[in-house]
């Protein structure tokens, strides 16, 4: 039996009122639900209000989730680090990873992965060796070994998260930065804002938000 991690709530509801309101608001723009928080009766509850894409950061999660959910209909986002050594156990399941961040993982979706992989690019915007992403000195190169050499890679855009430390205006200039770089390589879907800057991240060009307790009622 796969044990449930601490932050998720089996008792958890979603919050319908907040979904009509926030679907009404982000027309176009994709709402990837974190549902690291919810069980799969809550997860039945968002499809049918309206969320239809489910976004998971933790592969067992993802594993049960998705197998009691297969005959949903959802669209299954992988939105957290996907560690190399357990890739292979989810790859063929996921429609799009927000986390393409090294050479080393796209090896393995492209051993693994039997149709082409829709994935973000995670953009990492300072050299700090504790984050994941790649460098904008390195994304150049990057895109350009993915396109030549990984056939099982579609590269649909970039993705990148702001700090818990930001200003809103600090925010704001982050991601008016990322679709600045996306545009210059020809990307133009970018995953950007959650629960506490979503409306900041479309109002820069954001095209798929990823929310969590914004959705529940937490």
């Amino acid at each position: 039996m796969i044990k449930l991690y601490i932050e998720e709530n089996p008792n958890l509801k979603i919050n319908k009122a907040k979904i009509d309101e926030i679907l009404k608001d982000v027309n176009g723009v994709e709402i990837v639900a974190a549902t690291k928080y919810i069980s799969e009766p809550a997860m039945k509850d968002l499809f049918e209000a309206g969320i239809t894409s489910f976004g998971e950061n933790r592969v067992e999660p993802f594993i049960r989730k998705h197998n009691n959910l297969k005959d949903l209909g959802a669209r299954w986002h992988f939105i957290g680090h996907l560690q190399r050594n357990k890739a292979n156990k989810i790859i063929n399941d996921i429609d799009v990873l927000h986390s393409l961040d090294s050479l080393e993982l796209a090896k393995i979706i492209n051993n693994k992965r039997e149709l082409p992989l829709d994935c973000y690019i995670e953009l990492k915007l300072v050299d700090n060796p504790n984050k994941d992403g790649v460098l904008e000195n390195d994304l150049e190169s990057f895109i350009n070994e993915i396109k030549n050499n990984y056939k099982k890679i579609n590269i649909i855009g970039l993705m990148a998260m702001s700090e818990p430390d930001m200003t809103d205006d600090m925010k704001k200039d982050l991601f008016k930065r990322v679709k600045a770089i996306g545009l210059k390589y020809n990307l133009h879907k970018f995953s950007m804002g959650m629960s506490d800057d979503y409306i900041d991240a479309i109002e820069a060009g954001s095209t798929c938000i990823r929310l969590g307790r914004i959705l529940y009622n937490m």
